[in-house]
């Protein structure tokens, strides 16, 4: 419990070292991990079974070589390429949403810099590095929310293309 305690109260001081933008870059990173791991849970626990019973609809059809079989076929790829690939594109999103909230943190971090040089002059030094960190420590936070999203995004596009090709050679289409 006390290690939890720890952990809430780093949180806090490192929200209030950056400002306000960092629960947002928090929650947009939240988001973004939640759709991930859905992504990760549906390509591992999901799909096998799902391609499997498309498989045995294949295989149990008399017909697999006409024009209407080739359509189902294409149905059959297409809605699971669809289902392979949803959310991806927020994923993407969020990705680049994270930077720009890091690049607002700069900003109001900025304008807290210039709030203090207009009222302290710029003689007041330390007065100013408050303002200072709390524009670079969004950027920095917005950066790495992004990164840590970057590889596992690319990874899951791949593996969602792969499956659907994977797909289309096991539903084989006899001319």
């Amino acid at each position: 419990m006390l290690a939890l305690n720890q952990f809430f109260e780093t949180v806090n001081a490192f929200i209030e070292l950056g400002g306000n933008v960092l629960w947002a870059i928090m929650l947009v990173l939240f988001f973004m991990w939640m759709l991930i791991l859905e992504r990760y849970w549906y390509m591992y626990r999901n799909l096998p079974s799902q391609r499997s019973a498309l498989l045995k609809v294949w295989e149990d059809r008399r017909d697999t070589g006409s024009w209407y079989a080739k359509r189902i076929r294409d149905e059959m790829i297409s809605i699971t390429s669809a289902a392979t690939h949803r959310n991806l594109s927020m994923i993407k999103t969020l990705i680049a949403i994270c930077p720009l909230l890091g690049l607002l943190g700069t900003v109001t971090g900025m304008v807290g810099v210039f709030e203090v040089m207009a009222v302290a002059g710029t003689g007041n030094a330390r007065a100013m590095a408050a303002g200072v960190s709390k524009a670079t420590v969004p950027t920095m936070a917005g950066m790495v929310a992004a990164l840590s999203g970057v590889y596992f995004s690319t990874h899951l596009e791949h593996k969602a293309d792969s499956e659907t090709e994977r797909l289309e050679d096991m539903l084989q289409y006899h001319d």
